[in-house]
């Protein structure tokens, strides 16, 4: 497989020579088809995912079972922060809105590297804490939204 050039994404910008050798060395190109799910929520977390073609949706069950999506990511953006934080569980659904090819990175793997490496288990974090906060972000219009709908 062809490595992708980790350093092109926002998001690994100013990472160590080693750890992007690390994250490319251990990642997977993957791609689905339109409406499959690349993640539900619920189910155990274990991967890390850069999208490099396409459009996915985040998506959250309502009270009443309904899926509704909270926020569409496209090329560039990464997806997925489960994995690094307990129960390990995923907290949204991830489904394509189009057919999608995305770098898959082992999350248990890159768990147990940063139990050894702490600058990488801190780059790491640092920089899905901005995911944290995007997908709060989003919750919270989402939640406007329908309070000013209702």
């Amino acid at each position: 497989m062809k490595e992708v050039n980790l350093t092109s994404y926002p998001f690994f910008n100013g990472m160590k020579r080693e750890h992007i050798a690390l994250l490319s060395h251990h990642a997977i190109k993957e791609t689905f088809r339109a409406n499959n799910y690349i993640f539900r929520e619920k189910k155990e977390a274990s991967e890390f995912f850069l999208i490099l073609k396409g459009k996915i949706s985040i998506e959250v069950i309502s009270p009443e079972g309904k899926q509704f999506s909270i926020q569409v990511l496209k090329q560039g953006d990464t997806l997925g922060w489960s994995w690094l934080i307990p129960p390990h569980e995923w907290r949204f659904s991830a489904r394509a809105m189009e057919g999608i090819e995305v770098l898959t990175m082992d999350g248990k793997y890159l768990r147990e590297k940063c139990k050894k490496d702490h600058d990488l288990g801190y780059e790491l974090f640092r920089r899905l804490a901005g995911v944290f906060v995007q997908r709060l972000e989003a919750t919270l219009r989402q939640l406007v939204e329908m309070y000013h709908a209702a």
